[in-house]
């Protein structure tokens, strides 16, 4: 059962989400195969993500990690790059945004997974204001899922914090 507090002050998800941002993707970031660098594309996504982090937050949010990346398929020439992203937890000043990036063949109108990763974002707090980040509140069953999914996540790289830790000393 997933229950939210009625005095719970956040946002939804949906509030800042992007759903189809569209990539654009220039011939000289791609290698002689004619495919899409991973690195520039990892780049872009970043880019979309942190604009959703940061419009959640409401202040300048800054990557400090990226959890979890997965290439499903190799981007093409030709493809129309179909971005998705949200707001999956926000801890404090930390968030969880996923990304999620579908190529579309032009032509065929085909569509194909090609990436999904999960950054971690950190609230600017140079800005000396006293402003909280506003905590994500989950509505639909997906959101809840994403929502639990990233506590997961967390528990998960303090495991490996505390274990990478341990065998330093």
């Amino acid at each position: 059962m997933f229950i939210i507090h009625k005095d719970w002050q956040g946002k939804p998800t949906s509030e800042t989400a992007i759903d189809n941002k569209k990539l654009e993707i220039f011939d000289e970031n791609m290698s002689l195969g004619e495919v899409f660098f991973g690195g520039r594309i990892l780049n872009l996504v970043n880019d979309v993500a942190r604009k959703v982090a940061t419009e959640h937050a409401e202040i300048l949010c800054f990557t400090i990690g990226v959890d979890f990346i997965r290439y499903f398929s190799p981007i093409k020439k030709g493809d129309i790059l179909i971005c998705k992203s949200q707001v999956n937890h926000v801890w404090d000043d930390m968030l969880e945004a996923g990304v999620k990036v579908i190529a579309e063949d032009f032509r065929t109108l085909e569509q194909k997974h090609i990436l999904s990763a999960y950054f971690i974002f950190k609230a600017d707090e140079s800005d000396e204001s006293e402003k909280t980040v506003p905590l994500v509140i989950p509505f639909t069953l997906e959101e809840k899922r994403r929502f639990l999914d990233a506590e997961t996540r967390k528990n998960i790289r303090q495991k490996r914090k505390s274990f990478s830790e341990e065998s330093k000393s």
